[in-house]
């Protein structure tokens, strides 16, 4: 939700209730968000708290604070849209104040907007022009965004997905047997988005072809590797990074690995501790990122760069670089037990009873 509407609810403690009707006409969001001098929350008036407020007989210039709910439901902001909704049902309730550590508060959510799909007009770029030599013989005549999965190929996966999410404009960097890619999705009208080309001249890389962007996109993009399948919330995700005011942005996986072997730990020769069979996190890649449009000046037309290249040289610059955490299920698609596994679960998801991604 935009800044300019959501802040219309905020109000101060010291406010009246002929204060908050005047917040609830003005923002139509049937709530008023009661704040410390720092925006800090300190509680909620719905219309229906006014409404009762006023059958029990409270003047107009009555203070908010006699019917602030001071115990109200609050979401971090990165907390996905299909959890807040479950929160909302689960609650009953159709507006959830977004806060940060600090309690400050940094957004609103509203149920009619998180049901009603929002145009995306910022470019996706998808990275499909590797070989997939892992998946050989599969891909010696078929790109990998081409190899299928419960019945259509991964890059319709993909393109699908963030079509969902409201995005209509796609470019799609190609030079394997990009040809083939090319002639399967046209210009994209079929999926009824745009679809555009970027043609590598030679293998550049998981971000390298981004530079030969023309027109350079003039807001925040995301950029996907081809070979994924996901439930990520790539609006989310674009929300989040321009919520932070970053540079790039990583979306990140938490990675489980359990050591097959009980930990002895040592000081020398001394003995000091074990640990049975540990089990070690941490977060890796998950091959999509939000960019803003600046980014592209770190890289050279022509290079073959990688994204963690890039992070690195727009760190160095000083520039913010942060990591966006997903929880969604998450394959990449590089070896012939992933797509074995991506074709299996999806197509249970399909199933009779088994619902849709």
């Amino acid at each position: 939700m935009e800044a300019a509407r959501w802040r219309k609810t905020l109000l101060p403690a010291g406010a009246s209730l002929q204060d908050a009707i005047g917040s609830l006409n003005e923002s139509g969001l049937q709530i008023v968000l009661v704040v410390a001098d720092d925006d800090a929350l300190l509680g909620t008036v719905t219309d229906g708290d006014i409404r009762r407020a006023i059958l029990r007989g409270l003047t107009m210039t009555e203070s908010i604070e006699t019917v602030v709910q001071k115990e109200a439901l609050v979401v971090p902001l990165e907390l996905g849209r299909d959890m807040v909704l479950h929160l909302m049902r689960a609650n009953s309730v159709h507006q959830l104040p977004i806060v940060d550590d600090h309690r400050k508060v940094v957004g609103l959510h509203s149920w009619d907007e998180l049901l009603t799909l929002r145009p995306r007009h910022n470019l996706m770029v998808i990275m499909a022009g590797g070989r997939g030599r892992r998946l050989e013989p599969q891909t010696q005549h078929t790109p990998k965004p081409l190899l299928p999965v419960a019945g259509k190929p991964v890059l319709e996966h993909i393109i699908e997905r963030a079509k969902a999410e409201g995005f209509q404009r796609f470019a799609i960097a190609v030079h394997y047997l990009g040809d083939m890619i090319e002639e399967h999705f046209g210009d994209g009208s079929p999926w009824g988005v745009e679809l555009s080309y970027i043609h590598e001249p030679a293998p550049l890389g998981t971000v390298g072809a981004v530079a030969l962007l023309n027109p350079r996109p003039g807001e925040p993009f995301v950029v996907s590797n081809g070979d994924i399948i996901s439930d990520v919330h790539y609006g989310e995700l674009l929300d989040f990074h321009i919520h932070q005011e970053a540079m790039a942005t990583m979306a990140v996986r938490l990675h489980e690995w359990e050591h097959p072997f009980g930990v002895v730990q040592t000081e020398g020769m001394d003995i000091v501790g074990f640990e049975e069979k540990p089990v070690i996190r941490s977060h890796v890649n998950a091959g999509v990122y939000v960019l803003e449009p600046a980014a592209l000046g770190v890289l050279e037309k022509g290079e073959r760069c990688d994204m963690p290249t890039l992070f690195t040289r727009l760190r160095e610059k000083g520039e913010k670089t942060i990591a966006y955490p997903m929880h969604e299920p998450w394959l990449d698609l590089g070896r012939p037990d992933d797509l074995r596994l991506a074709n299996e679960r999806l197509s249970r998801a399909k199933e009779p009873g088994g619902g849709e991604r």
